[in-house]
């Protein structure tokens, strides 16, 4: 007896293939924007103002007067493909609490919203020295999470 809806070839007793799948194909809902690597060779890239905290996030009246954001800034000079792990390492150069073992990165981005406030959005977690036990969100790029040139990184030290 064939397993229902098993692997491509599976056939009933009498050697006709099974039905196809009544599913159909998957349904996706809206496509988002198609997101291609970068050549980091060719590409110019881009200013990301990544501002840290240790035990939470920014606020968001902490930016909210232009010109008066936190002070624990870091720029880094990055692309669209830079992944959440590849920014983990860049932040653990300049933020000692980043380097302990069990530390936590939260990555949210700051922008502003049509009434000009300022927003903070989680995008992700990662774990300073991350395994296979613990999964984290390290490959996503910052294209894949609707990232535009000009947001803030805000990355929250747990």
């Amino acid at each position: 007896m064939a397993a229902r809806g098993g692997a491509e070839g599976a056939r009933r007793g009498g050697g006709r293939p099974l039905p196809p799948s009544a599913r159909g194909p998957p349904i996706h809902n809206k496509p988002g924007p198609r997101f291609e690597p970068v050549d980091r060779e060719k590409t110019c890239p881009l200013l990301l103002r990544v501002f840290t905290k240790v035990g939470g996030h920014h606020s968001q009246a902490d930016f909210a007067v232009r010109g008066k954001e936190p002070k624990d800034e870091v720029q880094i000079y990055t692309w669209m493909d830079a992944t959440l792990r590849e920014l983990t390492d860049l932040v653990k150069e300049v933020a000692p609490e980043a380097r302990r073992r069990d530390a936590l990165l939260s990555f949210a981005f700051v922008y502003p919203t049509k009434t000009g406030h300022f927003t903070v959005k989680e995008v992700g977690k990662t774990f300073s020295y991350p395994n296979a036990r613990r999964p984290d969100d390290g490959s996503k790029a910052l294209g894949t999470l609707s990232f535009e040139i000009g947001d803030y990184l805000d990355v929250a030290i747990l």
